[in-house]
């Protein structure tokens, strides 16, 4: 088993299959948007033809929604797996975040969160699509003034029952909008439907990956885990790789890798943070040039599949900087000009 090419393979980051990125978006179940722009090109760049116009036009009509869903962080998922992915993942997002709270000893009693959310839903039903400083003029409005943290968290959870959701794409500023106006109504989803199809979607394009891995990504409980994996039957097995256990699925990608490929990753992509032990792509002596114990992500290169350098997205030049191995200026500058037509088109 050579677990860097089927990462590449099934992650869409070689060979990819998809034209749009609803697509890739679907067919990755959910992927970490941390980072309000990076994440164009963090989906972007697994369709065969990346478009910033393409993404712009899939988010705007609702066919990719951002919003903070699994480990109370920003995902993107599809409209289609947006209810599923709620049912199932809310619950244990909702209960991270009031520790988080409280860890912060900031305290919101039920009553508040009615309020707030009253107002939050009226700011978004009249302006369409609103910013957080749209939601802190509404309630000075009505004399009610929070620090930024408390209403950070007032969105969160209205994001997390279903009520919020993401607005309109713009260059710079998240914007928020009603989730009844973006996304069809579901009847009541199976609990075990969804986690079956969650399990599914995270070893299908994440393989090989461990169990491990696959607790640390969904934030879910270990025995829920176990059981998706167990409700997948006979289309998963088990390999052992270097002394770990990983899963894989019969219809695993396993042609169309080819070496001599730089792969220009952004911030929290799901190449890393898919995984809670990255050492199979990460040399441990480098982690920190890829991310802190804080859980901060840096935009960084891959060549052949293996972390080798970091870049820097915002400049007009190619600025690279590189910690292992040598590398081959031209294919580098190739997959430059790739991210450059992205940003153009």
């Amino acid at each position: 088993m050579n677990p860097i090419a089927l990462r590449l393979l099934n992650q869409q980051l070689v060979c990819p299959q998809f034209g749009t990125p609803t697509e890739v978006v679907d067919y990755m179940g959910a992927m970490q948007a941390q980072e309000y722009r990076m994440m164009r090109w963090a989906v972007a760049m697994r369709t065969r033809k990346p478009s910033a116009k393409a993404f712009k036009e899939a988010f705007d009509s609702g066919q990719i929604i951002r919003l903070h869903l699994m480990r109370g962080t920003w995902q993107l998922v599809s409209a289609d797996n947006y209810w599923p992915l709620l049912c199932l993942c809310a619950p244990k997002a909702i209960a991270v975040t009031k520790g988080w709270m409280s860890s912060n000893k900031i305290s919101i009693a039920d009553e508040e969160v009615a309020q707030i959310r009253d107002i939050l839903t009226q700011t978004v039903a009249e302006k369409g699509s609103a910013t957080k400083e749209d939601f802190v003029l509404a309630l000075a409005k009505r004399n009610i003034h929070m620090d930024d943290h408390r209403l950070s968290y007032h969105i969160r959870l209205a994001e997390m029952s279903g009520i919020l959701c993401s607005g309109h794409l713009r260059p710079m500023k998240p914007t928020y909008a009603l989730t009844a106006d973006k996304i069809k109504p579901k009847t009541a989803v199976d609990r075990d439907e969804a986690l079956l199809m969650l399990t599914h979607k995270y070893f299908h394009c994440r393989q090989p990956a461990t169990l491990e891995d696959f607790v640390w990504w969904s934030g879910l409980n270990v025995s829920d885990c176990r059981r998706g994996i167990d409700m997948m039957g006979n289309t998963i097995h088990a390999e052992r790789f270097k002394g770990r256990v990983f899963y894989l699925t019969d219809d695993c990608r396993t042609r169309g890798f080819r070496t001599g490929r730089y792969l220009l990753i952004p911030p929290y992509d799901e190449y890393l943070i898919s995984y809670k032990s990255r050492d199979v792509v990460l040399t441990p002596d480098y982690r920190h040039k890829a991310h802190n114990n804080s859980g901060i992500f840096q935009p960084i290169i891959a060549h052949n599949g293996i972390i080798c350098g970091n870049w820097s997205p915002f400049r007009d030049d190619c600025r690279t900087e590189f910690f292992l191995g040598e590398h081959d200026d031209t294919d580098l500058q190739k997959e430059w000009a790739r991210y450059k037509k992205f940003q153009a088109k």
